[in-house]
């Protein structure tokens, strides 16, 4: 299997849209779990990413700005025990309600779809951190230009060191958008958090990045570090 260097990959990329990375660390102590979203309208760009007990929520940075909340507010992040959620929509809110009946991923998300933005029909990404490190990552999109139907995708990993595994929701800048496609991406995870988060934030396209979530979570004690940055902050 090749693995891809991320940095290289966000850098070559001027618009992947929103995007989710899950491995573990070099030295495989630590679950490393990544989250970004990018924008090209003024709605999509003033937001931000505030911490809450539980994740994270994203938030106008400008309340006056804030035109459609529809699609942009939500919940990426959210614990649930010593697992955790991260979706680019308020899907996460159904994972967890389905996996606190002890209900699984695959079955939340097949009650969702694409979001229902024509023509781009946005997929939505989400994964699933296990306790152990393994993980999961699904996309929901359109099966053709129409959005007449959903395909449904789930792809499931050990977790091992120094890897992590790359989906977001666009190929590249377009219009029409054109969808994400394949398998998610490997990458290679390098450094602590600090240096992680600064060369995740400086690849990512100058004019389209909004906001960076990176969490590093200990695996034998559960002990979670994070960054945030925001470009509006």
């Amino acid at each position: 299997m090749k693995t891809v260097d991320l940095y290289k990959e966000l850098a070559g990329n001027s618009y992947p849209g929103r995007g989710i990375v899950i491995g573990k660390s070099q030295d495989g102590k630590n679950a490393v779990v990544v989250y970004f979203i990018m924008g090209r309208s003024v709605n999509s760009r003033n937001r931000v990413f505030v911490e809450e007990p539980d994740g994270i929520r994203t938030e106008a940075a400008d309340p006056a700005k804030m035109e459609d909340p529809s699609l942009i507010i939500y919940h990426p992040v959210r614990k649930l025990g010593r697992g955790l959620i991260v979706t680019n929509g308020d899907q996460t809110d159904t994972i967890r309600d389905f996996l606190e009946k002890g209900l699984p991923f695959e079955q939340a998300l097949r009650t969702r779809e694409f979001e229902p933005d024509g023509p781009n029909w946005t997929p939505r990404i989400s994964g699933l951190l296990s306790p152990d490190g393994s993980y999961k990552l699904s996309i929901l999109k359109a099966a053709d230009e129409a959005g007449t139907g959903c395909l449904r995708q789930t792809f499931e990993y050990p977790g091992q060191a120094g890897l992590g595994h790359f989906i977001h929701t666009y190929q590249c800048d377009g219009s029409p958008i054109p969808s994400f496609e394949g398998e998610p991406t490997p990458v290679c995870i390098q450094g602590d958090i600090d240096a992680f988060t600064q060369k995740v934030w400086e690849n990512l396209n100058e004019d389209n990045k909004v906001s960076l979530f990176v969490r590093f979570v200990d695996l034998e004690t559960g002990r979670e570090e994070t960054r945030i940055v925001n470009k509006n902050q």
